[in-house]
């Protein structure tokens, strides 16, 4: 994140802090709205099964398609840039990790604190893997479950101190957007109220990762064709230079055209340097150099 910036703004508190709360970012109707279109799927699914997911808890993902509505979380465009000032210093290009909701219900107990990047078994450095941002769809309360934050536990120099007395439960409202570093301690709070506590979590994350939720079996082809270009390739229907995610040697963006041939020539897709590094080896092969 490059500045400068007031110490108010979100990009320094998730620098200092690994969270904040973007106040007022959209209409509250407009999350009511989407709160109300998930109103069967809530009720339709079960219970989650395991003490991480939460056995008082309910979660779903499949929104773009499920709820329509939250595409414009996604693709929102105060999030989308600041998340891209986080990761593409690291990736050609961010990804769609997840989209999921989540609703809490009296007697849940408080989530296991962990970081979301220990998704990926790998050495993790200075760099941030992913960010995510929770919708709220209903007030978030210290009594419903808010979501409890180790302010500064992102940092590689954290000392580790877990305990309850050093989280923050993030106090959050509907048009609210509660964004964190994928590797900040959190968990969900217990919810001692008897109100449900719902919220949306869209997560993002470097684009040469595997996502958490495998976007390309949730919105296949003849799904994706139908979403703008920018949410199709954010989805995975673009490749990560160098040629990572191509299908036959394609961008993959060729299967949501509507005739495709079934042979077709592997094409290039190179960073500009490594272009460059090719052209130089290809022009002194041919004695043009």
């Amino acid at each position: 994140m490059t500045g400068p910036f007031s110490p108010d703004s979100a990009p320094v508190r998730l620098d200092r802090d690994g969270f904040c709360v973007i106040r007022n970012l959209v209409p509250a109707h407009q999350i009511d709205a989407i709160d109300s279109s998930l109103d069967y799927d809530f009720a339709a699914t079960s219970y989650c099964v395991g003490d991480f997911f939460g056995e008082r808890t309910k979660r779903f993902g499949r929104l773009l398609t499920r709820a329509p509505a939250t595409r414009a979380l996604v693709m929102n465009d105060a999030i989308l840039p600041l998340v891209e000032s986080i990761l593409s210093p690291n990736c050609d290009r961010i990804a769609l990790n997840l989209t999921q909701a989540v609703e809490i219900h009296p007697g849940a107990l408080a989530q296991y604190a962990h970081r979301d990047h220990d998704l990926w078994p790998a050495i993790k450095g200075g760099h941030q893997f992913q960010v995510n941002v929770m919708w709220p769809l209903s007030p978030f309360t210290a009594e419903n479950g808010a979501t409890r934050f180790w302010p500064g536990s992102h940092r590689l120099s954290y000392d580790s101190d877990a305990s309850e007395s050093a989280a923050v439960a993030a106090t959050c409202e509907p048009g609210d957007a509660l964004v964190w570093l994928g590797g900040t301690l959190h968990g969900a709070g217990a919810n001692v109220s008897d109100d449900l506590r719902r919220g949306i979590i869209v997560s993002y994350c470097l684009g040469w990762l595997k996502p958490f939720e495998l976007q390309w079996l949730v919105y296949p082809p003849e799904v994706a064709r139908h979403f703008d270009p920018d949410l199709a390739a954010l989805v995975g229907y673009a490749q990560h230079r160098p040629n990572l995610g191509n299908v036959e040697g394609r961008c993959p963006s060729y299967l949501l055209a509507g005739d495709r041939p079934d042979h077709v020539a592997a094409v290039d897709a190179l960073r500009p340097d490594q272009a460059d590094a090719l052209r130089t080896y290809v022009q002194t092969q041919r004695g043009d150099g």
